[in-house]
């Protein structure tokens, strides 16, 4: 139980991380400088990171038993730029206290 929110964590971080290169570096590489590769890259980790993160987010919601709501809420940070940061830190706050 405790490995899977670890690892929800850390991938939720890997995530938002790989959301941002994907916007911040490798869109512009791809349109200004004529490099698409760089989209093709990052776009597939980024794929992979949010495919496991929706996993483990499941999988927490269930640990956790917590309402679809909160599924849903983690579908909305994922998909928003630095969301998971975001969802990360209420996650954190709520859990440890």
């Amino acid at each position: 139980m405790k490995n899977t929110i670890s690892w929800f964590r850390i991938i939720a971080i890997a995530e938002g991380i790989s959301f941002l290169i994907l916007l911040g570096i490798a869109m512009p590489l791809k349109y200004f400088a004529g490099f698409p590769i760089a989209v093709t890259i990052a776009g597939g980790i980024h794929g992979l990171l949010f495919i496991a993160f929706m996993i483990l987010a499941w999988e927490v919601k269930n640990i956790l038993d917590k309402p679809f709501t909160w599924y849903i809420k983690a579908f909305i940070a994922s998909i928003l730029p630095f969301g998971t940061f975001v969802f990360d830190r209420q996650f954190h706050g709520f859990n440890n206290s």
